[in-house]
């Protein structure tokens, strides 16, 4: 593709590539491209674990745990920040209106950006005090706390590399979306042992690798959005302050959707505490190694956003259910295929992190009962997707957090109760049952809805919450 400056025409990248065309090749390519790139930043807590792992010491690896748990509620405020981006653009673009969505992932990249600087600066005097809630004691406090205080202001960074993603993602340049994630953690890979055991900077190498890695992501994400595509242009304040009511209509919602997967995250890493810095250690590990497993289910979630926002646009709501049906097909036959995987190497992967004891028995117990129930985690990411892009914001923001309250705290409870961290595990997966089934029917009874009653020029805007009550955050402690 040739480039371009700023302004310049679209590309055909740029256009509502998905409003024509096989759904389910839309779906599987973008998952596909996504998976590459999103795989490559959970890659980067992997790589950032199995690293520190090699030092010998559980307690660098529950320090790792804690921090992730941290950092999790900030990354949720970038995902959410990011989705309204990307449903912003998509719309426009899928309407034909490219100064509208070169205007929009401007103005969405500086808010997102500036929200998240806010965010990051409100928690860090309290980073202290949040470590101790969740469990983290001695040394291991010590350790995440010095984690945090090098990785924390480099937040807003991400933000931009994330929703210049979003920005590409919108455009239907997939590939590019790729590369911005895939960037960093090919600069993860090579930096990390040079920081950790060439300088000998043991967790503190971690932390400046995972700096150096977001402003790489960064650069590439606005490279592509504004050398590549034209989709980025000066900020304007009067604009800024314009596009920011309809932003935040959708953003808030999904803010608010993904900070409820972190309290619950933050739930389970507090019952793991009891158990011990074995169980911390383990949960640790889960953290980063069913991100990376489902790393499919968590890019179908974030891609599909564009193909509903496009069809959205150009009204073929006929389009946007075959999309919702096509992507719970690609979810269920990915997660059987996936637990299958996990079944198998179940043993490798407690072998690659050094895993013993408790901290094995843990991680197998992960791959044999708790993963198969991801299904209907993906059941939700994917409804969370459609309600986003449908104008129905706050239904994913009320699924996610009776999926992140009463289908994690009171199974957690129990299963603690009854069998122990394995309970603690099992309830974990097996709350998200009913409220998945639950998601994926309301989504199909909404798109039923707005194809029967709305034409193109009465669908209801981004951001609207028709009669009452998105995609995934992250699910795991990151690093």
């Amino acid at each position: 593709m040739t480039t371009r400056p700023a302004g310049g025409t679209a590309t055909g990248a740029a256009r509502a590539t998905f409003a024509t065309g096989s759904i389910m090749r839309h779906v599987v390519v973008m998952t596909a491209t996504g998976s590459v790139g999103l795989m490559a930043v959970f890659f980067v807590d992997v790589i950032n674990l199995f690293y520190i792992s090699l030092l010998g010491e559980e307690e660098l690896a529950a320090a790792i745990g804690y921090a992730g748990t941290v950092l999790f509620f900030i990354m949720s405020v970038s995902i959410g920040l990011s989705i309204a981006v990307t449903a912003k653009v998509s719309r426009s673009l899928g309407a034909g209106d490219r100064v509208a969505a070169r205007r929009q992932a401007t103005t969405g990249i500086v808010s997102a950006a500036a929200t998240v600087l806010l965010a990051t600066l409100a928690v860090m005097p309290f980073q202290e005090a949040i470590l101790s809630a969740l469990g983290a004691t001695g040394r291991t406090h010590a350790i995440a706390d010095g984690f945090l205080t090098i990785v924390m202001p480099a937040n807003p960074i991400l933000t931009v590399g994330m929703a210049s993603a979003g920005v590409l993602r919108a455009a239907g340049d997939a590939r590019r979306g790729m590369y911005v994630t895939l960037g960093g953690a090919i600069a993860t890979a090579l930096i990390d042992p040079i920081l950790i055991f060439g300088l000998d900077l043991g967790v503190t190498g971690a932390a400046i690798s995972s700096v150096i890695s977001r402003c790489l992501m960064a650069g590439i994400g606005l490279y592509g959005a504004y050398r590549i595509h034209g989709l980025i242009e000066r900020p304007r304040p009067a604009a800024i302050v314009a596009d920011a009511r309809p932003l935040f209509a959708i953003a808030l919602p999904a803010v608010m959707t993904n900070l409820a997967t972190p309290v619950g995250n933050a739930f389970v890493t507090a019952s793991m505490a009891t158990f011990g810095t074995e169980a911390v250690a383990a949960w640790a590990v889960i953290g980063r190694l069913f991100p990376l497993a489902f790393g499919g289910i968590f890019a179908l979630s974030g891609s599909i956003g564009g193909i509903f926002g496009q069809n959205v646009g150009a009204g073929r709501y006929d389009r946007v259910r075959r999309t919702l049906s096509d992507s719970m097909i690609f979810t269920m036959a990915y997660v059987a295929v996936v637990w299958i995987v996990l079944m198998i190497a179940s043993g490798s992967i407690s072998d690659a992190f050094q895993a013993e004891g408790r901290a094995r028995e843990l991680i197998t117990f992960f791959c044999f009962a708790v993963a198969p129930t991801f299904l209907f985690t993906g059941a939700l990411f994917v409804a969370n997707a459609a309600f986003n892009n449908l104008g129905f914001a706050t239904y994913s923001t009320g699924f996610n957090w009776a999926r992140s309250t009463f289908g994690v705290i009171p199974f957690c409870w129990a299963g603690a109760i009854l069998m122990g961290a394995e309970g603690v595990l099992l309830g974990w997966g097996v709350g998200g049952v009913l409220f998945g089934i639950a998601a994926v029917l309301v989504a199909f009874r909404a798109v039923g809805r707005l194809s029967a009653g709305a034409d193109r020029a009465t669908a209801p805007g981004l951001g609207a919450t028709p009669v009452g009550p998105f995609t995934s955050g992250k699910g795991g402690t990151v690093g």
